[in-house]
């Protein structure tokens, strides 16, 4: 397997590209079973998630072509053949549930298997399923696969009333009732941008759709969809990483593309930490107030709040700040596990149950470390950057579902970064 190994020293200064956000591509892509007419992505990450949809989609018939390097995603419906998402494609990715809705709004069937991802905790889909049977669906789960049929007639509106507010349940749930026959109220809905950006996306595509980014989103459901082209937003999660890294070496770095409404919980964060963020017509840009880090504690929370997807990162930033930081994980069980990587660094990092607690120390070294998922990799990148020595992370390929080209990224810079390739 390759290897990433950072050396650490030095501030960092230059600009950094964001690319479009995986998790809001990942669920723009399965919009395309929605409609026989083609959607267009631009803006597309060029990451193996990514790669991994666009296998899924074609099991199912639906034609992709990646161009432009990869960046514009050309897909088309129009000749789905297949309705079941095999296990040996769905088990290497939670977000491939989201083809259970638009099939089964569509053309009203659908086996799709109960999905895999990174090891960060149960994450249940039964929300996805409540969801879906609050819009007539019968569903029957089997051998590992759930097995969905809509009415006859089809899905039919209803009031969906999530008990926790979920990502992946609102976008499945807001597909399928673009095509249900009547209205549906969707109670406790995610606000994430990335849910903002599909329903920009299906309303283009001729859904009705109001109240993105509230509490409470309203579809009244049509009889077809039609093609569009839109540009995915901006990943928040590539961004927060970004902007992390001339906090935790010093420097400047300006963030192309980058906006604070994306962030604001996480810049409020940084700014109580000593770390200045302005919004640039071209960006962000990221730069230390002072020359020190001040402790600050963290609690995750669905959007607007502090993203369990930025968890690990900021972990890796407080190992070095002046004082006592305490991290709170509210949404994913299992998700410090970085903590014993980072401590192999020389961090000092007390973990009880869903509470980090972190004392900083004067200075990380480098050492030989093992990537356990997609975002603690990079967090042990980001500590790398600041640790005295040579940091040898292990198991990247785990950073390259999230991630594109993040050594480039990084060596342009300054930092001093490569991969190695694996024997």
């Amino acid at each position: 397997m390759d290897s990433i190994i950072v050396t650490g020293g030095g501030p960092l200064s230059g600009q950094i590209p964001i690319a479009g956000a995986k998790n809001a591509c990942l669920t723009l892509m399965p919009a395309t079973l929605l409609s026989d007419e083609p959607l267009t992505l631009t803006n597309a990450p060029r990451l193996s998630d990514i790669r991994t949809m666009t296998t899924l989609l074609q099991s199912l018939g639906a034609e992709v072509q990646s161009l432009q390097d990869g960046q514009v995603l050309a897909l088309s419906s129009h000749n789905i053949h297949n309705h079941i998402a095999d296990y040996d494609i769905v088990r290497k990715m939670r977000a491939s549930i989201l083809v259970l809705g638009p099939m089964l709004a569509r053309d009203g069937h659908a086996i799709v298997s109960l999905p895999g991802g990174c090891a960060i905790g149960a994450r249940p889909v039964d929300l996805h399923l409540k969801a879906l049977e609050a819009l007539g669906a019968e569903l029957d789960l089997r051998d590992g696969y759930v097995h969905a049929k809509a009415p006859a007639g089809g899905l039919r509106g209803g009031i969906i009333d999530f008990p926790i507010a979920s990502v992946g349940a609102t976008e499945n749930a807001l597909m399928a009732a673009t095509l249900a026959k009547g209205t549906t109220e969707i109670r406790n809905a995610a606000r994430e941008p990335e849910i903002v950006d599909l329903a920009q996306c299906l309303r283009k595509m001729g859904a009705q759709i109001e109240g993105e980014g509230t509490h409470t989103i309203t579809i009244q459901g049509v009889d077809r969809l039609g093609g569009a082209t839109h540009r995915v937003v901006t990943d928040r999660i590539e961004l927060g990483t970004y902007m992390l890294a001339p906090a935790i070496c010093g420097g400047e770095v300006t963030l192309l593309g980058g906006r604070i409404d994306l962030l604001a919980a996480f810049c409020e964060k940084l700014d109580a930490a000593g770390i200045n963020v302005t919004e640039t017509p071209e960006g962000l840009t990221v730069a230390r107030k002072n020359g020190s880090i001040r402790a600050v504690d963290v609690t995750t929370e669905p959007f607007p709040g502090f993203p369990t997807d930025l968890q690990a990162q900021m972990m890796a930033l407080l190992c070095t700040a002046e004082g006592t930081s305490v991290l709170e994980e509210k949404i994913f069980e299992n998700r410090f596990m970085h903590a014993p990587e980072l401590m192999r660094m020389g961090a000092k990092i007390e973990v009880h149950g869903g509470h980090a607690t972190v004392t900083g120390v004067k200075q990380l070294k480098g050492a030989p470390v093992m990537a356990t998922d997609l975002r603690a990799s990079v967090s042990l990148i980001l500590a790398g950057l600041a640790a005295q020595g040579e940091t040898i992370v292990n198991r990247v390929y785990h950073l390259d579902r999230g991630y594109e080209h993040v050594v480039r990224k990084l060596s342009g810079v300054g930092a001093k970064i490569e991969r190695v390739k694996g024997q």
